[in-house]
């Protein structure tokens, strides 16, 4: 058998790696057109990659290269060095190395990287795309800058970005959210049981302030988990549930909607997870409720981007629960490029994670583009 990518990536110097993800970085950029749609490409096939580190790649930089390209763009007023790249990136990947870095220093990468491997190209990339994974853990005073954060000005048909996106593929722009905040809605296949209805109907979330979290109100989460419930109920089957699971506080209140309209109440777990240095770690005050051998379980989470959450709280439950079915519920999905009424499952950043969890079927209420969605009252 052939060693996995992962295993092959280790064998590698980080330098030869480095070689290699930035040929590919470039090769993606070539294909699509765009740094970001590279960036968001390299980071599906290679989750472990950060985005501050992905968008370099598909700037075809080395952290030298990014370097001067830094100095460049800032008039050769500064001397950074590879060495403040790589304690960025560093940062980027793991907690407890390396060290943040500040905001205007992600506006000048945003304009240095969106330059492109050539040089010579002007691609809007704003601050929470090169931090989208580790927002969470910038400085508070960072954070609360990122969402004030506002891109230039765009043409009258863009500024106020409420308007429904125009519907491709026989979408239709929805009438009935009171504030506005959802787009259109479209059929997505995405993995389910066997002889099941792979078809979902999933809502977009156009955001209004592209480059800053979208704030979700009350009204369109209670939308978004109803259309859940909906997908739930036509899935082909009746599902009869042994235990629901919320993934943190977004996902337990999901959880408990979702078991008292769907479920007939069944017992709720909740999945409370810790960000560690090499990743996540499940939190003592998680809580695992008796079940039965073989349970059917769901498990809700607020939103999917690019870390493998959802993978290791897949492995950490069957390892509780052996031989358990589990089902996915998400709220929202980012997509890999800035069009959010996707034509494929696979369009979705997270795909190739849920894929790799073996799920039994995956239910999905909207599409978000980067840098994600923000539950009502700031729920975590």
């Amino acid at each position: 058998m052939s060693p996995s990518r992962s295993s092959q990536a280790s064998a590698q110097s980080p330098q030869k790696r480095g070689r290699e993800l930035a040929s590919q970085g470039k090769k993606l950029w070539a294909e699509k057109g765009s740094v970001k749609g590279a960036a968001l490409e390299l980071m599906a096939q290679h989750p472990e990659v950060p985005s501050l580190q992905a968008y370099r790649y598909a700037a075809g930089l080395s952290q030298d290269q990014a370097a001067a390209r830094y100095n460049e763009v800032a008039g050769n007023q500064t001397s950074l060095g590879g060495t403040s790249i790589n304690a960025w990136e560093s940062w980027a990947r793991r907690r407890g190395t390396g060290s943040p870095p500040s905001i205007s220093s992600l506006l000048i990468l945003c304009s240095a990287y969106g330059r492109g491997p050539m040089g010579v190209t002007d691609e809007e990339i704003t601050p929470a795309d090169l931090i989208a994974e580790s927002y969470e853990r910038l400085p508070i005073e960072d954070q609360l800058a990122l969402k004030s954060y506002k891109k230039p000005a765009e043409p009258a048909r863009a500024v106020n970005g409420l308007t429904p996106e125009k519907p491709r593929g026989g979408g239709i722009p929805r009438q009935d959210s009171k504030d506005g905040q959802v787009g259109t809605e479209f059929i997505l296949s995405a993995p389910t049981i066997e002889y099941g209805n792979s078809e979902l109907d999933v809502l977009t979330l156009p955001n209004p302030n592209p480059g800053r979290l979208l704030d979700l109100t009350w009204t369109t989460f209670g939308y978004g988990v109803e259309r859940l419930s909906r997908q739930i109920k036509n899935l082909g089957k009746r599902l009869d549930v042994d235990a629901c699971f919320g993934i943190n506080e977004a996902g337990l209140v999901m959880a408990t909607f979702l078991s008292s309209s769907r479920f007939s109440r069944c017992p709720i777990g909740y999945l409370r997870c810790n960000k560690v240095r090499d990743g996540i770690e499940l939190d003592v005050a998680s809580h695992f409720p008796d079940a039965k051998e073989a349970p059917t379980i769901v498990i809700c989470d607020f939103e999917v981007k690019h870390a493998d959450v959802i993978g290791y709280i897949a492995r950490e439950l069957r390892t509780r629960y052996p031989k358990a079915e589990l089902y996915f519920a998400v709220f929202g999905a980012m997509t890999k490029g800035s069009t959010l009424e996707v034509e494929s499952f696979d369009d979705l950043t997270g795909a190739q994670i849920m894929r790799a969890a073996d799920f039994d079927a995956v239910f999905i209420a909207a599409t978000m583009s980067p840098p994600g969605i923000e539950p009502p009252l700031e729920l975590r």
